[in-house]
């Protein structure tokens, strides 16, 4: 791993001499009200440490960075890092724990449901040296999710048994977006980093190369005060962003990967309907095939309309003229598939094979149009 000369222990703060300890990274979005109180209760809690509270702020439009710069002229243990043009949770972390000399790096959430008045446990527990990462988590003994409601913790629980496909590290709360990690972990982890949706924690230890030393200090999580949660099905969706980019190993691009995974849904419905048609109703082949292609590449371009680009979806009228748009970009590939398949039939190979056959080779095809055409995208990010 690189060193940083001067960065690894820490810097001296201007203000009082003392070594910055502990930097607290806060990446908001709309959470003006919730500032202030956050402030005072980080006040409250870190006395005694030397810190610093760096909000990553991705434009709020309710002025969050403004009230931070407020509070930062009588507080100047604060900091913002006011981001234009850019967002998402994960890059905003990284943002702000490259800008701080701090020796241990914290990570929480600005709506008031993470307990501040733990993180000196936390940082007791990582002062001692045998630990890279010490976890805020609800589900040990003695945390809990609070009311948090049915469909989160059901979502939450999903996540956590979908990390440990990818983490080395196994994590009691792996959705935990409260944590706090030596400077040196994270330059250990943080070129390998996917940088991709609001679960950062995953995206670390899925990063490491190596088993993290780990210590856990459980709390209860609280109730949002103010402001709006920003859970939603895209979290989701980038959740599974990040677990698809640390199985590939970044080898294949995060879009592409997912559009083979819609691909794959959609290589089920083309199966399911070519069954029915040539096995059920006993219609020729090519009949099925041609039929089945079409209902594939509809269920396709609605779910790659809600997944693949959904920063690029398509709403109303322009959702159908982008269907006809992929219908027509895809038509080169379509026919490669009704060819090829007819091909491998006419030459004995089993129907289901013969099938499979024709949809892997237009699929490079289908994603390289639709992704210029049909959501009018230069690259595939």
């Amino acid at each position: 791993m690189a060193s940083f000369p001067g960065v690894e222990h820490g810097a001296t703060t201007g203000m009082t001499g003392q070594t910055l300890e502990l930097a607290v990274i806060i990446p908001t979005y709309n959470e003006r009200s919730n500032v202030p109180l956050l402030v005072e209760r980080l006040k409250n809690a870190l006395d005694g440490v030397s810190w610093e509270a760096i909000f990553v702020d991705d434009d709020s439009p309710d002025g969050t960075a403004d009230v931070v710069r407020e509070l930062g002229v009588r507080e100047p243990r604060l900091r913002v890092l006011q981001r234009i043009g850019r967002r998402g949770l994960a890059s905003a972390c990284v943002e702000g724990m490259l800008a701080t000399s701090a020796r241990f790096l914290a990570v929480m959430d600005a709506d008031l449901q993470h307990d501040e008045s733990i993180l000196p446990v936390m940082l007791a527990a990582i002062r001692r040296g045998d630990v890279d990462l010490v976890v805020a988590t609800r589900n040990a003994s003695g945390g809990s999710k609070g009311d948090f409601a049915r469909k989160r913790a059901l979502l939450s629980d999903f996540g956590a048994k979908l990390s440990g496909v990818v983490c080395k590290t196994r994590l009691s709360d792996p959705m935990s977006g409260f944590f706090m990690l030596t400077r040196s972990c994270f330059f250990e982890v943080v070129r390998k980093m996917s940088n991709t949706g609001f679960k950062i924690l995953v995206d670390i230890v899925a990063s490491a190369d190596r088993k993290l030393r780990l210590a856990e200090v459980p709390y209860t999580f609280g109730l949002r005060q103010h402001g709006e949660s920003k859970l939603d099905v895209n979290v989701g969706f980038e959740y599974l962003y990040l677990v698809v980019d640390k199985l590939t190993h970044g080898l294949v691009p995060v879009r592409f990967a997912m559009f083979l995974l819609v691909g794959g849904s959609g290589l089920l419905v083309h199966m399911a309907v070519l069954s029915f048609l040539f096995v059920v109703l006993h219609a020729q082949f090519l009949i099925g095939q041609t039929v089945a292609t079409v209902v594939a590449m509809t269920w396709n371009f609605f779910l790659n309309n809600t997944i693949t680009f959904r920063d690029a979806r398509l709403h109303g009228w322009k959702m159908l003229r982008g269907l006809l748009v992929f219908y027509l970009a895809c038509s080169f590939g379509a026919l490669t598939n009704i060819t090829v398949a007819q091909f491998a039939f006419g030459h004995a190979w089993p129907w289901v094979l013969a099938a499979i056959t024709g949809v892997i080779v237009s699929s490079v095809w289908n994603f390289a149009v639709s992704s210029i055409f049909a959501w009018q995208r230069k690259g595939s990010g």
